[in-house]
């Protein structure tokens, strides 16, 4: 066979092996997973995305249009399956080598226990199985510090080595993440290579009426209290950042905590206010208003159709003093998180 015949069939090669590495993302519709769409296909990725329904693809493609890269939004193999959905997934599934898995519910209301256990645990179980079945090569699963250790008496900032103690009190969405876990190191277990990120409270634009773009939403509409309980915060371009790194090294089967700063809830809430150009927070809500609240909400759920969005846990959270490490995703990729105030200044701000 002459030269020419040989790059004939070379070209071939190359192109087969272009169209069958295809990375999947669940989760599009998402903060985190609509971002990380917009990070691999300017990476020149070729992506395919899970919907549920039209209008979550709009979401996304506004924030493409956001950050002015909406011609990049085409690039983008959408199709329709859930994750709860067996069949609707054989399709999604197909020609698949690597999968980010941002997909998940979020609630700390205890009325909706079963759909966050069967979203977050039995939705990961399914895609871990896929990702066996079809021979993936890596798996990336989003979690969250919420599934992370308790800290013993000797102990004061939690690490990804922090054991879960299961005779301590954890909420419901919690139990979820910590679930949704174990399928996935069963499925290192059974072969497959993973990566799971335990991302804090995730900051970015885009989103408002999902996790931190409420926080912020409350605070523009004039949130009058706040309280000095800290928390992990960490920017959206860092936690998509990290996990496409971590999916293209060789290091697999670690889990990996993703904070930037822990910040107090009142020092957030002022950064917040004054880049929106509101007043600022001005009550310490004490751990007896906090609770007069609660009981105030769940009163008046008693008469109302509406579901109550304001949950205890969600309340107690704002006490918390937790720490979180970041050292060992710093020390794995040598990784420099964003500033979150400055972040906020830079992206929420009102001209």
């Amino acid at each position: 066979m002459d030269f020419l015949n040989w790059n004939f069939f070379f070209a071939i090669e190359v192109e087969v092996d272009y169209i069958y590495k295809m990375i999947l993302v669940t989760g599009g519709t998402g903060l985190v997973g609509a971002h990380l769409l917009l990070h691999l296909i300017e990476n020149g990725e070729k992506v395919r995305a899970i919907y549920r329904q039209e209008k979550g693809i709009q979401k996304t493609k506004s924030l493409f249009q956001h950050y002015d890269k909406l011609p990049l939004f085409d690039a983008i193999e959408w199709v329709q399956a859930d994750i709860l959905d067996i069949p609707s997934l054989e399709h999604a599934f197909v020609t698949i080598t690597k999968v980010y898995h941002c997909a998940a519910f979020i609630s700390f209301n205890p009325a909706e226990e079963e759909i966050l256990r069967k979203i977050n645990i039995e939705g990961t179980a399914n895609i871990v199985n896929f990702c066996i079945a079809k021979g993936v090569q890596k798996l990336c699963h989003v979690s969250s510090t919420a599934a992370l250790g308790d800290l013993a008496s000797h102990e004061n900032i939690i690490t990804e080595e922090t054991e879960w103690n299961p005779e301590k009190y954890h909420s419901d969405y919690a139990i979820s993440k910590y679930g949704a876990e174990m399928e996935v190191w069963r499925g290192q277990q059974e072969g497959l290579e993973v990566i799971i990120v335990n991302p804090g409270v995730i900051i970015g634009p885009g989103f408002e009426d999902q996790g931190s773009g409420q926080l912020i939403k409350k605070v523009a509409d004039g949130l009058l209290f706040y309280t000095y309980g800290k928390t992990a915060f960490v920017a959206v371009d860092d936690v998509v950042r990290i996990m496409i790194e971590l999916m293209e090294s060789s290091i697999c089967n670690e889990r990996f905590i993703v904070i930037g700063q822990n910040i107090i809830f009142r020092d957030l809430f002022n950064t917040i206010a004054d880049t929106l150009k509101v007043k600022r927070p001005s009550i310490e809500a004490r751990p007896f208003l906090l609770k007069l609240t609660w009981i105030l909400y769940w009163f008046l759920n008693l008469f109302s159709q509406k579901s109550n969005n304001i949950s205890k846990d969600t309340l107690q959270s704002l006490l918390n003093n937790k720490e979180f490490s970041n050292q060992k995703i710093k020390t794995a990729i040598n990784v420099s998180f964003l500033d979150i105030h400055q972040y906020i200044r830079d992206h929420f701000s009102r001209n």
